[in-house]
């Protein structure tokens, strides 16, 4: 693309504009992701905003009710950034912060991408400070500043299999020092930046899996007070999961943000931070009302899911109408689940998440617990259950979407649903087989016996349940774990009858579902050494069972050759001999005797 496809008008050339170069990613979530939706929030209608550095593009579909001027430093962005604008009052300026004019002031300042991605290296270097006082001089009074701060000691580098400082990759490069002393490597010295600097800090929210593509924005006061909190818990599991396949890692993330999370360590470790500060003024207006967690869950055209705090504890928040698309209706649709974004209303589940106190009952083998939660999980399942079928989210409800409080069970996110019923021992099936799979994949400690499959620990479970589930069941079930799957990836006929063999085909030894770990492929292929040395044990034993018995027989037909070559054994079938004549002839005259009389009644007749 060229300067000739854009507006001229558009595009301001200060000088310093970096020309064979592209800050944009392309793992961003679709539409802008929680920074987004959290833009959007704090941006009034008609304000003049400044968004510094390189944005998703689907960030100006979210800030059409306001004025937007764009500061890149690439040129190539800046034309293709131009290009995507169309009819929308946005101005574009390359060159970085120098090129900013100083008689400019603006309602809302964006940095999402950091303060590295503003400057850049063609012009006088500001630095990570000096940018910051660039942006909070183009900073009206009474404006936000919405700044992402990056975790130097973050969990996404604890797990990365390559070195941070060895990444050569564009969306690695930075112009400061990885070292400087002056730029802030905490929330706490952020804000206290900020303060120097004569702004008021205000929200601050931790960025998973990734700072430059984060799906969950979580705030820092409630992640670290609301340690066992379900929804938490979930959301950090499902974000860190997701990490994209491909790119090795030293172990699992989301097993790593739930234990910082229970830990209390949710914000130190969080891979950034996103922090909101205002330039106060005297009467100031009211902040806004800001989300306790945002959330890009499911399908893009969903939208990003927000909870926000209530005096009746947390409540969901349903995405934009904008955003929001209309699910299928159930009879006109033949995939087996739908997600219903007008189910997240009213408050939000409390209590911890089901999987964890699971998995913790298995790690300590305590049977008490793990059969007093299985059962109620079990009878509560039963107790939505009509004819022995469920429907809607109870249908779907598996351990990592439900949360217990005391001896009450809820659903965390009712928004996915069954599109058709489902029979209770199958729905219970698919959720303790997809605990089994993660169970033995994952490499858990466990009290049952290590040669348990798949499918037979998921029967052994369903008996802690007090139900007896059979492998037809967890067959059925299975289908059914394939189809839901299938709805929710938007897999086509073809993919589904594949992911159902990848089901079928899960075994103790594999390694665990996700992104390739290190620490959890050295678990697989220490499970599968203890197969195989089973295994050569077992073919071991069998070949000595099959010597000795070979071995017996030699010796039995050694005995009966020895024997028929004796002068008793000789004598024995001469003795013998007549008696088995007499024997045959007894039962050939039998035989005649028969026959003739067969034979009298038919003469009788023709005479």
């Amino acid at each position: 693309m060229t300067t000739d496809t854009a507006p001229a008008e558009r595009i301001a050339l200060p000088g310093g504009e970096m020309l064979a170069w592209s800050d944009l990613r392309a793992d961003v979530p679709a539409g802008g992701g929680p920074l987004a939706a959290l833009a959007a929030r704090i941006v009034p209608v008609g304000a003049r905003v400044l968004l510094a550095g390189p944005h998703d593009p689907a960030l100006l579909d979210r800030l059409a009710h306001a004025e937007v001027t764009c500061l890149l430093r690439s040129h190539l962005d800046g034309v293709a950034l131009a290009d995507l604008a169309g009819d929308r009052p946005v101005r574009v300026v390359v060159g970085g912060p120098h090129g900013l004019p100083a008689d400019e002031a603006y309602d809302v300042v964006i940095a999402g991408s950091g303060l590295d991605a503003v400057e850049s290296v063609e012009g006088a270097r500001l630095g990570w400070g000096g940018v910051l006082d660039r942006l909070v001089t183009a900073l009206r009074p009474g404006g936000s500043l919405l700044l992402r701060l990056d975790n130097p000691v973050g969990l996404h580098r604890m797990v990365a299999a390559s070195p941070w400082y060895a990444d050569r990759d564009d969306a690695a490069w930075a112009v400061g020092g990885v070292l400087d002393a002056g730029r802030p490597v905490n929330p706490d010295q952020l804000r206290a930046r900020l303060a120097d600097s004569g702004l008021r800090p205000g929200a601050c929210f931790a960025a998973y899996p990734d700072p430059g593509a984060a799906t969950a924005l979580l705030a820092t006061d409630q992640l670290d007070r609301r340690t066992t909190a379900g929804l938490f818990d979930a959301v950090l599991h499902g974000a860190c999961a997701g990490a994209p396949a491909g790119r090795p890692l030293l172990q699992d993330p989301a097993r790593l943000a739930v234990d910082a999370l229970h830990a209390g360590l949710g914000t130190a470790l969080a891979p950034g931070w996103v922090l909101l500060a205002h330039r106060p003024t005297d009467p100031g207006p009211l902040p806004p009302e800001l989300p306790v967690a945002l959330v890009q869950t499911g399908p893009p055209e969903i939208g990003v899911v927000e909870v926000v705090a209530g005096a009746d504890g947390w409540r969901w928040r349903p995405p934009a109408p904008a955003a929001r698309a209309e699910p299928a209706a159930p009879f006109a649709s033949r995939e087996a689940a739908y997600r219903d974004p007008d189910a997240l209303t009213g408050p939000v589940a409390d209590g911890r998440l089901l999987r964890s106190l699971l998995l913790d009952a298995c790690l300590r083998r305590d049977l008490d617990a793990l059969r007093r939660l299985l059962t109620g999980y079990a009878d509560w399942l039963a107790g939505h259950a009509g004819d022995g079928r469920l429907t809607g989210a109870v249908a779907l409800a598996g351990v990592d979407n439900v949360v217990v409080a005391g001896d009450d069970f809820a659903v965390l996110d009712p928004s996915w649903r069954a599109a058709e019923p489902l029979a209770l021992e199958v729905a219970l099936a698919r959720s303790l087989w997809r605990f089994a799979a993660g169970l033995l994949t994952g490499g858990y400690a466990h009290p049952w016996s290590s040669t348990l499959d798949v499918v037979g620990l998921t029967v052994v479970l369903g008996g802690v349940a007090g139900r007896e589930l059979d492998r037809p069941t967890v067959a059925a079930a299975i289908e059914a774990e394939a189809a839901v799957t299938a709805a929710m990836r938007g897999l086509d006929a073809r993919e589904r009858l594949d992911l159902v063999g990848e089901l079928r085909a899960v075994e103790p030894t594999d390694p665990a579902v996700g992104p390739d770990s290190y620490q959890q492929l050295r678990e697989a292929w220490l499970r599968q050494r203890e197969e195989l040395s089973r295994l050569r044990a077992l073919l071991r034993w069998t070949e000595d069972l099959l010597t000795s018995r070979e071995r017996a027989l030699r010796r039995s037909d050694a005995t009966i050759n020895l024997l028929s070559g004796s002068v008793s054994y000789r004598v024995g079938r001469l003795a013998i001999f007549p008696a088995r004549l007499a024997r045959r002839l007894a039962r050939g005259a039998k035989r005649r005797i028969r026959t003739a009389l067969r034979r009298r009644p038919v003469r009788q007749e023709q005479q």
